[in-house]
């Protein structure tokens, strides 16, 4: 199964992505951590890294599923092509294919997240709340099935409502 963790910068989506990769024993394939190495090898942040390292991620997926693991994706998700790239790959491969949109209700927790963060990723910025607001404000609906979750509930929470969603999903392809 090809599992998709998505939502703006901060929302929380990386650290469902570790909880559910710890909790399913799955690789969790992050664009961000990609983008930065390219980074660091030298490539120029001015080029085209960003959808480099969607397609980096990409590869690094397919090979999972092609050796019969599940496989997590923690990325923003946001233009329509990322989200039809997953679809392309889980149909490709023959897996099943489940987002999980990660979202925080509480602007004011949001903002306050985003100032405490540190991921400790060698030379990726984190992001602006500013940055945060022109995402969302160009992030298109979502109209694939997917679970929503709210980053303002536990992380235990959350990580429950994904291991039933995906639980339910599995039940379902074994039919």
């Amino acid at each position: 199964m090809l599992i998709v963790v998505a939502g703006l910068p901060g929302s929380g989506k990386s650290t469902l992505a570790l909880d559910l990769g710890r909790a399913l024993s799955c690789a969790v394939l992050g664009v961000d951590q990609a983008e930065a190495a390219m980074w660091r090898a030298g490539v120029s942040p001015s080029g085209p890294t960003h959808h480099a390292a969607y397609l980096v991620v990409g590869a690094l997926a397919a090979e999972q599923l092609a050796l019969g693991h599940d496989v997590i994706v923690d990325a923003v998700n946001g233009p329509e092509p990322a989200r039809a790239q997953w679809r392309d790959l889980a149909a490709q491969m023959g897996a099943g294919l489940r987002f999980i949109v990660v979202d925080c209700s509480d602007d004011r927790i949001f903002r306050d997240r985003l100032k405490r963060r540190v991921r400790h990723i060698e030379g990726y910025p984190e992001p602006t709340w500013e940055g945060v607001l022109r995402r969302r404000a160009e992030f298109p609906p979502w109209t694939d099935a997917r679970l929503s979750v709210d980053s303002v509930n536990s992380r235990e929470t959350n990580l429950q409502a994904a291991l039933e969603y995906l639980s339910g999903a599995q039940s379902r392809a074994g039919h």
